[in-house]
């Protein structure tokens, strides 16, 4: 088995180290330089990690599936979508993108990490001993996956109609016109130094420096995923996404 994943700040990567660790198979980033079709193809069955926003899979997770569709065709499927609160039928959302696409999934899972929208009042980032608490939880969340994995137990969290009607109309249907209107609404603060850290780490190269005039600034090309990495990375905390309150504290993924 292989573990594929995309992380924004960490908590999914922690959730996909954590799986395959514990059932002995390689884990990688769909950042990585690999021959993913090559690698697919030598596969029976994959997990796939990644962070639900709005119900919804991740942009640039998206584009990767379409991308190997073929390449997934007869596998067998594990599906661990990390959240904050609440997310539907996060977990469920995956298959969308493989309508058409023979394939099983054999289990799937909604795991709860600590929050990193750093910004938002209503969910401000969590002190150390609160993500902990979070963190050992969700451990404990991906060893009861791979038990059942193991004894041939199938779960599939986020199918039910009930959690498809939820995800649909408490996230997902207002979710998507905020997606297409903040994937091209990265703001930065005069306080910006222009030292390109939030150019380097974006994984969608979204963002760039200008040096037309004066000092380095960063723009953007109008594809942010939402990840909030560069948010929770600025060390002058002067970029957001999404929401544009100022950032207080910062979220710098699992410890």
């Amino acid at each position: 088995m292989i573990t594929l994943y995309f992380s924004g700040t960490g908590n999914s990567r922690f959730v996909a180290e954590t799986f395959s660790r514990q059932t002995g198979g390689a884990c990688h980033s769909i950042e990585e330089p690999l021959h993913f079709a090559s690698l697919l193809a030598r596969q029976e069955t994959i997990c796939f990690c990644y962070p639900v926003y709005g119900s919804c899979v991740p942009p640039i997770l998206r584009d990767f599936v379409l991308l190997h569709r073929e390449s997934l065709e007869e596998k067998k499927l594990v599906i661990l979508a990390t959240q904050f609160l609440f997310s539907g039928d996060g977990a469920r959302a995956f298959t969308d993108l493989l309508r058409g696409t023979p394939c099983q999934i054999i289990y799937a899972d909604h795991i709860t990490m600590p929050n990193n929208i750093c910004n938002f009042f209503l969910f401000p980032a969590k002190d150390a001993s609160r993500c902990a608490r979070r963190l050992r939880s969700a451990q404990k969340r991906v060893t009861r996956a791979v038990e059942c994995l193991e004894s041939g137990v199938v779960r599939r969290r986020g199918f039910s109609g009930a959690s498809r009607i939820l995800g649909l109309l408490t996230q997902r249907l207002w979710f998507q016109r905020i997606e297409d209107a903040a994937s091209q609404d990265v703001r930065v603060a005069n306080s910006c130094t222009g030292c390109g850290l939030c150019v380097r780490v974006c994984p969608r190269e979204n963002l760039f420096l200008t040096t037309d005039s004066g000092p380095a600034r960063v723009d953007q090309r109008g594809r942010c995923t939402l990840c909030y990495r560069c948010v929770n990375m600025c060390p002058e905390m002067a970029i957001t996404v999404l929401w544009h309150s100022p950032v207080r504290r910062q979220y710098h993924g699992p410890e």
